[in-house]
């Protein structure tokens, strides 16, 4: 099942977007995580609306507000391409960024569920003995939660990668530049004899996306053990 030069290009293009939507969201999804099982404030409810808004809006409407937002034309976006030339429409990396937006409400939720899981005597008892909140975070916290976050990361890959909606109304679809596989399934459903080429596409998203899965799973699983066995 070889794939064609642009069908390669589509693929890796996936694989550098999730990677870099991942990596970008993932300090932000731990801070939101903590201080949504930590802390009490006013407009908590509220910031929990919002973070899993994209899960429950038209993909359509999230890539619309974001070319709202950080277009050219837009409060973020043109601040953003006057002084540091960063552009995120029609540009690779406003695909990373709609699939970072996407994905971060499976991310923040994993996380939190395992924040909330942790025994938070054992923050008590290092607290006490005069630890600072920070290194109480960073010792005794984060290697307990690390299979939540483990799993929320691997689980907001998978979701970058079957990105599509937000993407194309963000971005476009633009090959070689912002044509990721979800795209290019789309556009050669659109052309006469492009059924084999979406449906080789088809199966490689399947087989990405059950890879994924199943690494989050046994990650997070070995993670676990060797947490209960330490």
């Amino acid at each position: 099942m070889a794939l064609t030069p642009e069908e390669l290009t589509a693929m890796l293009l996936s694989l550098k977007v999730a990677a870099v939507a991942v990596a970008f969201s993932l300090p932000f999804g731990i801070a939101v995580a903590w201080a949504l099982s930590r802390r009490d404030f006013w407009g908590k409810s509220l910031l929990n609306g919002l973070v899993h808004l994209p899960l429950i809006m038209p993909p359509v409407v999230t890539g619309y507000l974001l070319l709202l937002t950080f277009g050219r034309r837009g409060a973020v976006g043109a601040f953003l391409d006057e002084w540091f030339g960063l552009v995120f429409s029609f540009r690779w990396t406003g695909a990373a960024l709609a699939a970072a937006v996407m994905g971060f409400p499976l991310l923040v939720r994993s996380i939190r569920l395992s924040l909330d899981a942790v025994d938070r005597r054992l923050e008590t008892a290092a607290s006490t003995l005069g630890a600072a909140p920070a290194w109480v975070f960073a010792t005794v916290t984060l290697p307990l939660i690390l299979p939540g976050i483990a799993a929320g990361a691997v689980l907001a890959f998978a979701k970058a990668m079957g990105e599509f909606g937000a993407t194309i109304t963000f971005v476009s679809n633009i090959p070689g530049e912002t044509q990721t596989l979800a795209s290019a399934i789309y556009t050669y459903t659109q052309v006469p004899g492009g059924d084999v080429a979406a449906m080789r596409l088809t199966l490689i998203s399947i087989v990405i996306s059950l890879a994924a899965v199943i690494a989050s799973e046994v990650l997070s699983r070995r993670m676990a053990a060797r947490i209960g066995a330490a």
